[in-house]
């Protein structure tokens, strides 16, 4: 509906914007050309009055020069020779001492008011006069002047039509952009991409950033979409179970016992339903950013030590080696911090982190089977901490590889699995946050390698592990039921009591 209304409000505007620019352009292009025509008007009218000056300063000094050598008469008679001699004819005076101005030469018809002038007086008090008129240079300025209005008139033409060409060939990206907008407004689809001019200019910048926009808009829509159809999916199954549930606990005659188990089971799909959203909350703010993180100088070879304390029971349960290798080679450690991965360190959130080891190693136990391994592996390589958990599963497809980062994406072999499908993409997002990279190798049959990189910071600021965390370390150690609990309950309590098993 309100589609139309956008086109109307856009093609005035892109209209109005087009008309400034060549009214721009224009009225630069004639003050610029005026600005050049009217110096060479100053210029040469300044050379023609130049150019009579040194003429008469010149016959000035002739004739001054023939008085000196014979009077008047021989200054007379100089003035008729080269008056013979050329057709300018100039005005000359002289004026003695007490006698009346002799006039050697004045042309007929001349103006007064057109007449410059130029003399000398010499050392016998003589006056000499010598004047040009400067008719003839104004009448070759007056016709320069009426050449510039013709030139002017030329030039706002040719202003106007350069900026109207120069308009067109700079708003056709804009128009491309402006149409694209416009269908995607009418019709809703994001499929739709402009072309580039090929000029590498500002405008195919921009229009590249538009077309990298319209992809991102485009995958975001898609994964939402997935992620909305997952969800009403996964979404279906719990409220289904919770309503069957409830139906049974009312349909059969009043009992205590199945009441408190019929609440029980209620308790249990809604934690799992709540999990699900909160996952998917804490997924969207790390991908946009607005994840708030509480960031300080964490060993990751903390992290993975609590991780790993949360698992090793559910381990042992299922006969999967759980151990840690340091990267000196050195073996591994059934549990425990490594003093080789001490420099492992990164500026994150705690307990962000802890969610990223948390899913990563149950994601390894989970899908290991009987008898397997799974081997962590920290370690500092240049610039970045590494952590990686390698196991010995199934292995993960080829064709599923690029989408187990998606929310609520289940492989084949992890349908039998209970789980969100949400664990990687939470690992993936937190990391991201973090400045990091998540990847992924697998070979079907063989196992697999995941792996976090994430930026690292000096040993040197590492701060010392507090009071309550050393206290917790040691008493996680007096024995394997106490440890496991205890940890557990000190993991749920750091991860807002949401057990990282469950997200995944």
């Amino acid at each position: 509906m309100s589609s139309a209304p956008d086109r109307h409000r856009l093609a005035p505007f892109t209209r109005a914007f087009g008309l400034r620019l060549a009214l721009w352009y224009a009225t630069l292009f004639v003050v610029g050309s005026m600005v050049i025509v009217l110096l060479t008007y100053y210029l040469t009218a300044v050379s023609l009055a130049q150019r009579d000056h040194q003429i008469l300063q010149s016959k000035l000094g002739d004739y001054a020069a023939a008085y000196a050598r014979g009077g008047i008469n021989v200054l007379a008679a100089t003035v008729r020779a080269e008056q013979q001699a050329a057709p300018e004819r100039l005005f000359v005076r002289v004026v003695d001492r007490g006698v009346e101005a002799v006039v050697l030469s004045s042309p007929n018809g001349w103006d007064p008011s057109l007449l410059e002038t130029a003399s000398v007086r010499l050392a016998n008090g003589t006056l000499v006069q010598v004047g040009k008129s400067t008719e003839p240079r104004e009448d070759l300025l007056a016709r320069f002047r009426a050449a510039l209005g013709i030139v002017t008139f030329l030039i706002v033409v040719t202003a106007l039509g350069g900026g109207w060409l120069v308009t067109q060939s700079a708003m056709s990206p804009i128009r491309r952009l402006t149409l694209a907008v416009r269908r995607i407004i009418r019709t809703g689809r994001t499929d739709s991409r402009v072309s580039l001019s090929g000029t590498g200019d500002a405008l195919d910048e921009l229009t590249t950033l538009f077309n990298t926009m319209l992809d991102k808009i485009e995958r975001l829509v898609t994964a939402m979409h997935g992620s909305l159809d997952n969800v009403s999916h996964d979404l279906r199954t719990p409220l289904t179970r919770l309503r069957g549930t409830a139906e049974m606990a009312l349909a059969g005659p009043p009992d205590l016992d199945r009441y408190r188990e019929a609440l029980a089971d209620t308790i249990e799909e809604a934690d799992r339903v709540l999990v699900m959203l909160t996952t998917l909350m804490d997924i969207s703010e790390a991908e946009s950013g607005t994840m708030q993180l509480r960031r300080e100088p964490v060993r990751l070879s903390e992290i993975v030590d609590r991780a790993m304390d949360l698992y090793r029971d559910v381990a042992d349960a299922k006969g999967i080696t759980l151990s840690t290798t340091a990267p000196s080679g050195a073996g591994s450690e059934p549990v425990g911090l490594l003093p080789d991965a001490a420099d492992a360190v990164v500026e994150g959130d705690r307990t962000r982190l802890e969610q990223v080891a948390a899913n990563l190693i149950d994601n390894a136990v989970k899908y290991t089977p009987r008898g397997g391994r799974v081997d962590v592996d920290i370690r500092r390589e240049g610039p970045a901490a590494r952590l990686s958990v390698r196991d010995t599963g199934p292995g993960i497809p080829a064709d599923e590889l690029p989408r187990i980062w998606d929310r609520l994406f289940r492989g084949d072999t992890s349908r039998t699995e209970r789980g969100l499908g949400l664990g990687l993409s939470l690992v993936k997002a937190i990391v991201e946050a973090h400045g990091g990279a998540a990847s992924v190798d697998s070979q079907p049959g063989r196992g697999s390698t995941f792996t976090v990189s994430l930026p690292s910071t000096s040993r040197s600021n590492v701060h010392r592990v507090a009071a309550e965390d050393i206290t917790i370390q040691r008493r996680g150690r007096k024995g394997r039921k106490g440890r496991h609990s205890f940890t557990f309950v000190m993991f749920v309590q750091r991860l807002g009591k949401i057990p990282p098993r469950l997200i995944g």
